[in-house]
């Protein structure tokens, strides 16, 4: 299995090097024809004082984003040109000017997608959150500081058996396969399963072992502290360099209640995190 289309949303200056620091090595690694997009915002109509159309803020602001465009196609460019690589550049433009929500229609025909991490909501990178939510492809966030690595040797993967945990899994063979290990991390296992804790993860070891990958199950007991805090403990006690993470929210209010793990891996994992819903 290869990624042979990969989308990198390129919001700014400030995130753009990270995530080529992140695509064209997996492009070159699986031969892949990269895309990068960009999105700016349309000007907004604008009237002066005496109540007629401010021509001259409007013609400014297009200005500015056209200076903004031009600057991440030519950041794009320099870096992939040399490559030898399939590539090609959208400049879009929408009311939004957010490069992931109006890049969506591309996104949904790549086998992978890479985005930076946000680290809040208000800041000035893309609303990863809705691409992961919406692309119904799987998405590659990078962590917006810290090392960056893009050979993926340790693969933490959460399992919970959800359909979304299964989606994040077996989207991300690629990687698991090529992988020296894999750690399938079960929290809290239901007692129904079985009274040997190990069979929690049991099947899905089983399942991507067929595949070639080198897999171990560990279930841990969350003991009162939050999911996302025992997930990032676990990929900082094994040194793992990817999570794979199946993405979900509780309910059709996913702007309240996008799953508390999601956001906490989006804004603060501090490795690289691989996310299918």
């Amino acid at each position: 299995m290869r990624f042979k289309t990969i989308v990198a949303i390129l919001q700014n200056e400030q995130d753009a090097e990270r995530v080529l620091d992140c695509a064209i090595p997996l492009a070159s690694k699986f031969q892949s024809h990269l895309i990068g997009i960009h999105a700016e915002a349309l000007p907004v109509p604008y009237t002066s004082a005496t109540g007629f159309p401010d021509t001259e803020f409007l013609q400014v602001s297009a200005d500015m984003s056209r200076e903004r465009a031009d600057k991440l196609q030519a950041l794009f460019l320099r870096r992939i040109e040399d490559s030898g690589l399939s590539f090609e550049w959208r400049s879009l433009e929408s009311f939004s000017g957010d490069s992931a929500l109006t890049g969506i229609s591309s996104v949904r025909t790549a086998d992978l997608v890479v985005a930076a991490q946000r680290e809040s909501d208000g800041d000035a990178s893309a609303d990863v959150d809705t691409l992961v939510y919406d692309a119904g492809r799987p998405v590659l966030v990078v962590p917006h500081s810290g090392p960056l690595v893009t050979s993926f040797k340790h693969v933490l993967l959460a399992w919970n058996g959800s359909k979304e945990a299964a989606r994040a899994a077996f989207d991300a063979l690629p990687f698991i396969i090529e992988a020296e290990k894999t750690d399938i991390v079960v929290i809290d296992p239901p007692d129904t399963l079985d009274e040997n804790p190990e069979a929690a993860g049991a099947e899905i070891a089983a399942a991507l072992s067929r595949h070639g990958a080198t897999v171990s199950v560990s279930v841990l007991q969350s003991g009162g502290n939050s999911i996302d805090d025992v997930i990032q403990t676990r990929v900082a006690e094994t040194g793992a360099d990817l999570l794979v993470l199946g993405a979900y929210s509780h309910s059709w209010l996913r702007q309240l209640l996008f799953g508390g793990v999601t956001r906490t891996v989006l804004r603060t994992v501090p490795v690289a995190a691989f996310l299918s819903r």
